[in-house]
């Protein structure tokens, strides 16, 4: 579970957001909101474009839905609010399907279910991912997160540090500011495999706590959206059923993220 651009003019907003929820006819167009600091799935690149396997699953979506979209990028801790206040349309930017997340907005069946896991400096004198040995560690996370609520309950002794995006933690656990870091596994190990990453490993992945990581990253619509949800809902079958899916994920991966 993340610099904001605008793809499309003021003007335009205000007309596409009263599409979600609609009957959606061939050749609409749909905002898709995303945070774009959240590599490998969701990344702005210096020439402004967008990467991942977020940014290929929501083209491959509307591409089954036969709709145009047009993509936003927006800062993580205000993701929600600014699909409340029409914004755009629907979140996909990795975004954990939860309990608390429910409350605020309505989801898809998830569209892809990794685990978190724990990175550690390589000389690190951690060698396992218990509430005791992480007493006193300065442990980052992503503010906002189900990572840094993780970090909260199930790593209580440790001293949590808060970042608004991933580059910020990994940027001071490189520098030995802190202890650990808890993402997402497929965001750390990508990361730990990579030049910038080259100080730390992954120590261990973490249980999956279900009231905090939830069922898997689904696709956020406005509350009582309902008709939205359920195209997307079908779209992603449909992907799936027909090896879009699985061409997007193995560009990305060597394992299956869809998971059980």
């Amino acid at each position: 579970m993340r610099i904001s651009t605008r793809f499309f003019a003021a003007a335009s907003i205000a007309a596409l957001s009263l599409l979600a929820g609609n009957a959606m006819a061939e050749g609409e167009k749909l905002i898709i909101g995303t945070e774009g600091a959240y590599p490998p799935f969701n990344n702005l690149e210096a020439d402004g474009t967008l990467v991942g396997f977020d940014i290929d699953i929501a083209k491959a979506l509307c591409d089954e839905m036969k709709v145009t979209c047009e993509f936003v990028t927006q800062d993580w801790d205000g993701i929600i609010p600014a699909l409340q206040a029409k914004k755009f349309d629907a979140i996909i930017a990795s975004m954990s399907i939860t309990p608390e997340r429910a409350e605020k907005v309505d989801f898809t069946n998830k569209y892809y279910n990794t685990p978190p896991a724990i990175a550690v400096p390589k000389d690190s004198d951690l060698t396992e991912a218990t509430t005791e040995s992480l007493a006193g560690k300065v442990i980052g996370a992503q503010g906002s997160t189900t990572h840094s609520n993780y970090v909260e309950k199930h790593m209580a002794e440790s001293e949590l540090k808060l970042y608004p995006t991933a580059d910020e933690y990994k940027l001071d656990i490189s520098n030995g500011r802190i202890d650990a870091v808890v993402d997402d596994v497929v965001v750390l190990s990508e990361w730990v495999k990579s030049e910038d990453g080259s100080c730390c490993k992954i120590l261990t992945t973490l249980p999956i706590d279900e009231v905090i990581n939830g069922e898997g990253a689904g696709i956020a619509v406005r509350k009582g959206e309902t008709e939205l949800a359920a195209k997307f809902n079908t779209a992603i079958d449909a992907i799936r059923a027909t090896g879009k899916y699985k061409e997007i994920n193995d560009k990305y991966f060597d394992f299956d993220v869809y998971g059980e």
